[in-house]
C-alpha cells in the first residue's frame, strides 16, 4: 500500500529506573519493570519498521547517544501535559506537509503491522481512527485532519479517554473509525498474558 505523505509518531518515555511502568514495578520491582519497558519499546519499534514511511520518535525528556536510532527523526515532547504534547507533535507534522499521521505509545504488546496498515487505510476515507485499549484509553490515534479538541481538557490516564474522544468527534460531526480493542501492559497480570512472546531474562 502507498504511504505517500504518511508518518508515524512514537511517544516514548526515557528508560529510567523508577520512572517507567510504575504500576508494574509495584509488584515486580523497578529493575524488572525497566527490563519489561525496554522489551516493549523494542517490540514497538520492530513493528513500526515494517511500514515504509517516515517515523518520528518523541522522547519524554531528552535525547542521548545511547537512544539514537536509525530510520527515525528524534525529537523531544513539548507541552505541560500529555494532551498538549500530543497536540504539538501532530500540529508540527501536519504543518510539515504530512497528510495521514498515527501516534502511538510503547505499551501494547498486541500491536502488529497489520493494524498500523489498516489505520492508514482507514484514514483514506475517515478523518480520525482510534485504537481503543481495554483500560478505556487508546493505544493509537490517527488523523487525516488536525483536531486539536481531542487533546484539550481530556481526563488522561482514566477509563474515560477513548469514550470521551469518540463523544467529542460525534459532537464535532467528524467521521471516524475504530480498530480492534487491544490491551496495554500496565500491571503484572497484563505482562503475564503477553510475556511468552518475548525472550525475557528476569
Amino acid at each position: 500500500m502507498s504511504l505517500y505523505n504518511s508518518a508515524i509518531i512514537i511517544f516514548q518515555k526515557n528508560a529510567q529506573k523508577g520512572r517507567v511502568k510504575t504500576r508494574l514495578a509495584a509488584t515486580i520491582g523497578d529493575e524488572e519493570a525497566l527490563k519489561v519497558y525496554r522489551l516493549l519499546t523494542e517490540y514497538t519499534h520492530q513493528v513500526c519498521l515494517e511500514l515504509d514511511c517516515p517515523k518520528f520518535l518523541y522522547f519524554s525528556d531528552f535525547i542521548t547517544d545511547s537512544e539514537s536510532r536509525d530510520h527515525y527523526e528524534l525529537r523531544v515532547q513539548e507541552g505541560k501535559d500529555l494532551g498538549e504534547r500530543m497536540k504539538n507533535a501532530f500540529e508540527a507534522l501536519f504543518e510539515a506537509g504530512y497528510e495521514k499521521i498515527l501516534i502511538l505509545g510503547t505499551d501494547c504488546a498486541e500491536l502488529d503491522a497489520t493494524i498500523l496498515k489498516k489505520a492508514f487505510k482507514d484514514l483514506k476515507n475517515e478523518e480520525v481512527v482510534i485504537g481503543p485499549a481495554r483500560d478505556g484509553g487508546y493505544y493509537l490515534l490517527g488523523m487525516s485532519k488536525f483536531v486539536p479538541e481531542l487533546f484539550e481538557d481530556m481526563p488522561w490516564s482514566t477509563k474515560d479517554v477513548a469514550p470521551e474522544t469518540m463523544k467529542r468527534l460525534n459532537e464535532l460531526s467528524i467521521p471516524f473509525t475504530t480498530l480492534p480493542t487491544l490491551s496495554d501492559v500496565d500491571n503484572e497480570a497484563d505482562w503475564d498474558r503477553v510475556k511468552g512472546k518475548f525472550v525475557f531474562q528476569g
